[in-house]
């Protein structure tokens, strides 16, 4: 078991930046970040529209907008109302955690790249 801790441990660490590529890290870090920031912005609208459209399959009924005369077809769009419901609640709460991910990763990186430069000054002065 600590041979396979050590070789994960050993993978970790080779995957952490070197002070030397801090540009190009600050680079792909931004632009991670901000193509997940583009991803959530675009698909926040989903559970929302989720639920406008169970309340037209409900509102639907309670205005007499739609007459079904077979019960079976009230069941059928009941239940799909309850699915597109039960969807877009678990849509949001998705969301709501992919949103806190994203945060927390900004948190990270950010506090990352403040060791990293921090790293880059502590070795300028044994070059000089």
């Amino acid at each position: 078991m600590e041979k396979q801790n050590e070789s994960l441990r050993d993978r970790l660490l080779a995957r952490l930046p070197q002070p030397e590529n801090l540009a190009a890290y600050q680079e792909e870090v931004a632009s991670s970040l901000n193509k997940q920031e583009r991803w959530l912005s675009t698909v926040k609208w989903i559970p929302t529209l989720l639920f406008l459209l169970v309340l037209g399959i409900y509102g639907s009924f309670v205005f007499g907008v739609v007459k079904v005369h077979n019960p079976s077809d009230l069941c059928d769009l009941e239940t799909v109302g309850c699915i597109l419901l039960v969807g877009g609640i678990l849509t949001g709460v998705f969301l709501n955690i992919e949103k806190s991910r994203v945060c927390l990763l900004k948190e990270i990186k950010q506090v990352q790249l403040q060791v990293l430069e921090l790293q880059v000054s502590l070795q300028k002065p044994d070059n000089e």
